[in-house]
């Protein structure tokens, strides 16, 4: 009898190592990202410094969380155990883990703007970086002979690859704009850095959450 109900039961996909230690360095950071906020304010802070530290935090919790669930909606249909999967998870990882020492590093006020500047281009490499690996990988999935998907997910794969390739020019351009451009007191170059989680956000609240399978969802 336990043995009919269990075939009766739907199989589920093992959860790979690297998908689960992926999790972990995504939680890792965040957590980076916090702590950080608490060692910032534990000196004395006026009310604007209170409100920018902790929209510089929102910026790098939003940019993860916004990685993440990309992430995790590419990981629920995608082959991992594959070399090449499975080498740009590694790098992906690598993109992630030092997502918040770089932003810190840009936004820091002990740091002179000639240091500012530098971690800002390699802050911008590594977003520009995550935004490849996420095309890539709808790239992967929207590939007819590899039938992962199929009909309407296949093409919200292609417009995600699209969408994020093209956001990957824009981060890039925003090396363009000279460090010391400011608008409203924020570096021009840090508000194009908001574009991918804007673009991302309003796609995902734009479009009917129903429209398809919840196992193979795509910012």
């Amino acid at each position: 009898m336990l043995s009919t109900q269990e075939g009766d039961r739907p199989r589920r996909r093992p959860r790979p190592r690297l998908e689960s230690l992926s999790d972990l360095i995504y939680g890792l950071s965040l957590s980076i990202g916090a702590i950080s906020l608490v060692l910032t304010n534990a000196q004395s802070s006026t009310v604007s410094d209170i409100n920018r530290n902790v929209l510089e935090f929102l910026f790098v919790f939003l940019l993860l969380i916004t990685s993440w669930i990309i992430y995790t909606s590419d990981m629920s249909v995608l082959p991992i155990e594959t070399r090449l999967v499975t080498f740009l998870n590694v790098v992906l990882l690598i993109l992630v883990a030092i997502f918040p020492y770089l932003f810190d590093q840009v936004v820091s006020t002990f740091n002179p703007d000639s240091v500012q500047e530098y971690a800002s281009i390699l802050f911008t490499a590594d977003l520009a970086g995550t935004l490849v690996i996420m095309a890539t990988f709808a790239h992967i999935i929207a590939r007819e002979e590899e039938h992962l998907v199929d009909g309407e997910i296949m093409i919200r794969f292609r417009t995600a690859r699209n969408r994020m390739s093209v956001l990957t020019v824009v981060v890039l351009l925003s090396l363009a704009t000279p460090w010391d451009w400011l608008f409203l007191g924020v570096h021009v170059r840090l508000l194009v850095w908001y574009v991918p989680i804007v673009s991302f956000w309003v796609n995902r609240m734009a479009r009917s959450p129903f429209s398809y399978s919840s196992s193979a969802r795509q910012g």
